[in-house]
């Protein structure tokens, strides 16, 4: 036996009873009851617990204080001042649906369709594509199931988040205008952000379009155009079924071609190149360069001088470079 504060004896099982305001022993409310009554303000014995918090002793934000006894209503958004996710589509998939976004005239970055697949409607798709100039190609059933796992019927398609521009096009209203053309090709540059990059090298350079080919370029996505800070937005984009017929074109238009590689015999710093002119600049891939053929058809090969012990650099840093060359000519010059 322990004596409890009034020197009354009680038992030992009774020590954990609650007490009314007598001091009298209550029983314990089973477990799911007690937590009924917790949850009203409630003790076992129906003794409610008095208030601690008063309108004059309240320390409690004010915002927190307000929320009291307010309904929320879920379908609101719990962040009413955060802008609303981007849902924009960026992929179709699906035969029909593709077939209806060429006959609208949509800009698609690429095609995918199953391998062996042949019928009406991916005939329809092959041959709008190459009147649009979008490349398509004939994968395996794993690469389209690893791109969606929606039911994609057999054709993925990626939608552009810009407009391509006709390259013949700007070049007439460059001369048109008065403007000297200051072109950027590029050949095999497959990195999405080394893209977004050189993008955004050229609108800084004052470059008045990019040209990329069909086949072999990087996708023009969310991501390109992020890494470009908006250049993407800006400066235009062609994109060239052929980029050998290109620069023919090119060169038939007044237009020098100058291919940047480390394999070339003039160096940048020389300034054996007159730049100010009509010039397109020529970059390849950080793997394999200029593709040969290209090289042959270029006016100049110039190399970037280095004396470190790393004997290339970046394709994005390189353009960069190229450029800047170019404008700086043109800024003397002028």
């Amino acid at each position: 036996m322990e004596k409890s504060n009034d020197d009354r004896p009680r038992p030992l099982k009774e020590r954990r009873s609650y007490y009314d305001s007598e001091n009298r022993p209550v029983p314990r409310a089973p477990r799911r009851e007690a937590g009924r009554a917790a949850a009203s303000g409630e003790t076992p014995g129906g003794y409610r617990r008095p208030e601690t918090r008063s309108e004059g002793n309240d320390s409690r934000p004010e915002a927190i204080r307000g929320n009291e006894g307010r309904s929320y209503d879920k379908e609101k958004p719990r962040y009413s001042n955060r802008p609303a996710p981007d849902r924009s589509i960026d992929m179709l998939f699906g035969l029909r649906p593709i077939m209806e976004a060429l006959s609208a005239g949509r800009t698609l970055e690429k095609i995918f369709l199953l391998r062996g697949t042949k019928n009406s409607l991916t005939q329809e798709i092959n041959d709008l594509a190459r009147q649009q100039g979008i490349p398509v190609s004939s994968v395996p059933i794993e690469k389209l199931d690893n791109l969606t796992r929606k039911n994609h019927q057999g054709a993925v398609a990626f939608v552009s988040p810009i407009d391509y521009m006709p390259l013949d096009s700007i070049l007439a209203g460059l001369y048109e205008e008065g403007k000297t053309p200051f072109l950027l090709i590029l050949d095999r540059v497959t990195d999405v952000r080394n893209f977004g990059a050189i993008a955004r090298n050229a609108e800084c350079m004052g470059v008045h379009a990019i040209v990329v080919p069909a086949h072999g370029a990087a996708q023009i996505n969310g991501d390109a155009v992020k890494t470009s800070a908006g250049a993407l937005n800006i400066v235009p984009v062609c994109r060239e079924p052929n980029l050998k017929n290109t620069l023919i074109f090119l060169r038939e238009s007044g237009v020098q071609v100058v291919a940047c590689t480390e394999k070339a015999d003039a160096s940048l710093e020389t300034g054996t190149v007159d730049l100010t002119g009509p010039v397109a600049v020529l970059m390849g891939s950080e793997e394999d360069g200029i593709s040969p053929e290209y090289l042959r058809l270029a006016d100049h090969r110039l190399r970037i001088p280095m004396t470190g012990q790393i004997g290339s650099l970046n394709v994005s840093v390189a353009s960069g470079i190229m450029l800047f060359e170019v404008l700086r000519q043109r800024l003397v010059k002028a």
